[in-house]
């Protein structure tokens, strides 16, 4: 049986504003669906991506800011870090941990520059939307199996 993840819902307080940030750095808008009763659902796709995100009014109770380390992948972090710069995001400069592939909670032994020999899944970025949800920008130039 196969399991697909397909949606991450992004809890947010302002879902134009949100519409706004994912569609300057370059996500596909699905869907903007309006119902009744304040319910209110926008889909979107990352550039390459078969999972998608969900931002709207009504689809969930989590507080807006609140999702942590939701991981895009990307095979140049470099160059993906100078596009979302170009587009106006806040970006880290370029870390890896210093224990190892995966990196810490938080900022705790985060290691400036690349990981030490440019391995797949060593080095990351980070950034916030607008609301505070927190990604991860991570470089997978090779899968380990």
């Amino acid at each position: 049986m196969d399991y697909q993840l397909e949606v991450i819902v992004l809890p947010v307080a302002d879902v134009d504003r949100s519409k706004e940030f994912f569609k300057r750095i370059g996500f596909s808008e699905d869907a903007d669906y309006v119902g009744e009763e304040d319910f209110r659902v926008v889909h979107f796709t990352p550039p390459g991506s078969a999972c998608s995100i969900v931002v709207g009014r009504g689809i969930g109770r989590a507080e807006p800011g609140s999702m942590e380390n939701v991981h895009l992948i990307v095979r140049d972090i470099a160059e993906a870090r100078a596009e979302l710069v170009g587009q106006g995001v806040a970006v880290s400069e370029i870390f890896h941990d210093e224990d190892g592939v995966f990196h810490h909670a938080g900022t705790e032994k985060r290691a400036p520059g690349f990981c030490p020999g440019r391995l797949s899944y060593g080095s990351f970025v980070s950034f916030e939307d607008p609301d505070g949800n927190g990604f991860l920008l991570q470089e997978v130039t090779e899968r380990f199996a």
